[in-house]
Formats: structure tokens, sequence, C-alpha cells
């Protein structure tokens, strides 16, 4: 299933695009989780990026809080 949302952290917006599903996956999801696929973007660049693997670490901290808020949501 996937979501899209915005999400506030700081003075930062993100726009993200999460791809979840029901079972978590220790090959595919995000710490063996049920995310396989992640994209953070702020101003239109992106700020973290996983799809089935890392791709963009967390470009800063407020990147790493957004995404350890999604994380607590869908995985």
């Amino acid at each position: 299933m996937w979501a899209e949302g915005s999400i506030k952290v700081q003075n930062s917006i993100f726009h993200y695009w999460v791809k979840h599903y029901e079972e978590p996956s220790e090959d595919y999801g995000i710490d063996g989780g049920r995310i396989s696929k992640l994209m953070l973007k702020r101003n239109g660049e992106i700020a973290y990026s996983y799809d089935r693997g890392l791709d963009i670490a967390p470009t800063d901290k407020a990147a790493e809080t957004a995404l350890a808020i999604l994380m607590k949501e869908y995985n």
C-alpha cells in the first residue's frame, strides 16, 4: 500500500512517499520491517531515499527526525 503526505519537522516541510505492507520483510524492509520504499523530499531535493535498500542516507538531523516519525507510523 502506498501512502503520501507532508510532515513538518522544525523549520522544514518534507513531502514523503511510503510503500508499506502488512507483513515485515527481512530482505526488503527497512530494518526488516514493513516499509520497502520511502522517499523524503524538501524543497524538491531528496533528503532520504530507500528503495529495497538504502539509496540516500538522511541528509541532516531534520531528515533523520522525519524518518523516525514515519518509521514509527508505518514500519
